[in-house]
């Protein structure tokens, strides 16, 4: 297990000593460190529990109930692509397949060189948009919009290229 950096280490201590009076401060300090980091660390399940007098397993069990919540360090670029049934009749899977080769990046994991993180998600919402891909919070709805996002990817791997 990688060591976490003091600088997080600290950021988790002021996060939970704000929070651990609160009413219901577990999925506040949650939300705040993943806001954060990207990301909750075990180190940091362990500090809310001991702050607020609960098992690390129940800490564990709701960074794993919820799917806003991650364990794992995102990419510096999120993608989202929707499967849910009207994206997916609409050609979202294939959109998805194709963001994975481009990117070098497997489904619901981030790429080795940390650039990319592909999720697949369920219904978002936007279903007369469908397909629905979301690049950093950035929504891009119906097959029309595919060519803009594939150059969005094309030109985040050059950028990264050139640093």
């Amino acid at each position: 297990m990688n060591k976490l950096k003091q600088e997080y280490l600290d950021k988790i201590d002021e996060i939970v000593d704000k929070h651990k009076d609160a009413k219901g401060p577990m999925k506040l300090m949650l939300h705040e460190i993943q806001n954060e980091l990207g990301y909750i660390p075990f180190e940091a399940m362990e500090k809310i529990a001991n702050a607020i007098h609960v098992p690390v397993s129940k800490v564990y069990g709701v960074v794993t109930f919820y799917s806003q919540f991650t364990t794992e360090p995102k990419g510096k670029h999120i993608i989202s692509v929707c499967l849910g049934t009207a994206c997916y009749v609409n050609g979202s899977q294939t959109i998805l397949d194709l963001l994975c080769e481009m990117t070098d990046c497997e489904v619901n994991s981030t790429s080795e060189n940390g650039l990319f993180s592909i999720d697949a998600t369920r219904c978002v919402g936007a279903c007369g948009l469908a397909p629905v891909v979301s690049v950093d919070g950035t929504v891009f709805g119906c097959a029309k919009q595919l060519e803009e996002l594939k150059m969005l990817v094309l030109d985040y791997l050059k950028e990264e290229a050139t640093c």
